[in-house]
């Protein structure tokens, strides 16, 4: 898709025929001939753009809810920008510390925090590389009725005078042609450039991934990790007026509609206890993992660690938390597939959840090897119901160890 065809979409004919496109299959199977067929009345290329911004929108549901109907995407827009949940809680700091303050984004994308920051009230323009990028931008504001409070420009970040501004908001490219970036001085632009703008004015925010290496936080910024639902989606570094002293903090939300949030940050304590493996296992969230906060969490529910160097925590005590899942310890094995085929069979096992952490072995091939590859054995327990269980395989020192688990609802 390029310019000209996308700005054809936003006419009068171009958002006919993308709400005719809406209604028509547009899967694998149907996308050939639902072309083939409005291609007979309208430009090719127009055909195009709208069958794109149809099977883009219906994608972008998971990311933006409701908006996505009304909010237009490219492909690699669509693929790195923020999830509006994740923009929202972001855009609530900005709201809550700097009221009434002017935003200057690096980087916008196709707008997505431009968005969730205008609509908590806070004024910004954004620059964007890529022209068909922040042309999609400003048609995104336009649909959600926010062009008078944002604007977006094509621009090279690395050129932007940011004096003036109450605050810089940054969003580096962390995907190149080759796939994706982790080293933060190959971001586009350089982690280091982004913070140099953003120590021109009194606050600012650089998105990162959330495999950033601790050591690449600067010395007075805090570095939020964040997850929704369980699943890390993303990393911030705040500075200025924006951080807060806590250096570094995990926050979970819990969906990405109208979600419950909860935070965990430092609290001076000493690393945790090591211990044997207790009544009850727990797997910290991932941004708690991310963030270093493994140790807060065993003091939550009264645990330690089986190995001083792997994220899960065991205790005797159920503590309910959001910071990790529990889960009923019912057995701990010495790894051995012949012993563990041999156990799940007598349980009568016919639903197995495998997870791992500290240990080398190949998931899928064990599946294979214990009898559950590429399906779900209908196995039954002497009461005619299928066995479940969840399978953790880790060590403890060099000693590797199955634990035979249950979930705690």
């Amino acid at each position: 898709m390029d310019i000209a065809s996308f700005r054809a979409l936003l006419g009068p004919s171009g958002q006919a025929l993308l709400s005719e496109a809406a209604g028509l299959d547009v899967s694998e199977d149907g996308l050939l001939a639902t072309a083939s067929r409005l291609r007979g009345r309208h430009d090719p290329a127009l055909v195009a753009a709208a069958l794109t911004q149809v099977r883009l929108r219906e994608r972008a549901r998971a990311k933006f809810g409701d908006d996505a109907v009304r909010m237009y995407f490219t492909q690699a827009g669509l693929e790195q920008s923020t999830r509006g949940s994740v923009a929202s809680h972001r855009a609530r700091r900005f709201a809550d510390r700097l009221p009434g303050a002017r935003v200057l984004e690096l980087g916008c994308g196709i707008g997505a925090d431009l968005i969730a920051r205008a609509r908590a009230g806070l004024a910004g323009d954004g620059v964007e590389l890529d022209p068909l990028t922040a042309e999609v931008a400003r048609a995104n504001l336009a649909s959600l009725g926010l062009d008078g409070l944002a604007s977006v420009r094509v621009g090279d970040a690395t050129k932007e005078d940011p004096c003036g501004f109450g605050a810089v908001f940054a969003d580096p490219g962390r995907r190149t042609a080759r796939g994706r970036v982790f080293d933060p001085r190959s971001y586009e632009p350089p982690l280091d450039v982004v913070l140099e703008k953003g120590g021109q004015v009194p606050a600012a925010c650089v998105k990162v991934a959330p495999g950033i290496p601790h050591e690449a936080v600067p010395d007075g910024a805090e570095a939020e990790w964040v997850s929704v639902g369980g699943d890390v989606k993303e990393a911030a570094l705040w500075l200025g007026e924006l951080a807060g002293d806590v250096g570094r903090r995990a926050t979970l939300l819990s969906s990405d509609t109208d979600p419950d949030v909860w935070t965990l940050t430092p609290q001076g304590l000493d690393d945790p206890d090591v211990r044997a493996w207790g009544r009850y296992l727990y797997e910290p969230d991932g941004a708690v993992i991310r963030a270093h906060l493994v140790g807060e969490v065993a003091e939550l529910v009264g645990g330690g660690l089986a190995d001083p160097h792997i994220a899960y925590v065991t205790s005797d005590e159920l503590r309910p938390t959001p910071f990790a899942s529990a889960y009923e310890i019912e057995d701990v094995l010495q790894f051995s597939v012949k012993r563990l085929r041999a156990e799940l069979r007598r349980r009568g096992v016919g639903v197995l959840t495998v997870k791992k952490r500290g240990s080398a072995v190949d998931v899928d091939r064990l599946r294979r090897d214990l009898g559950f590859g590429g399906r779900r054995p209908s196995r039954s327990t002497s009461r005619g119901t299928a066995a479940e269980l969840t399978l953790v395989l880790t060590r403890v020192g060099r000693d590797p160890v199955a634990l035979l688990t249950q979930p705690v609802r």
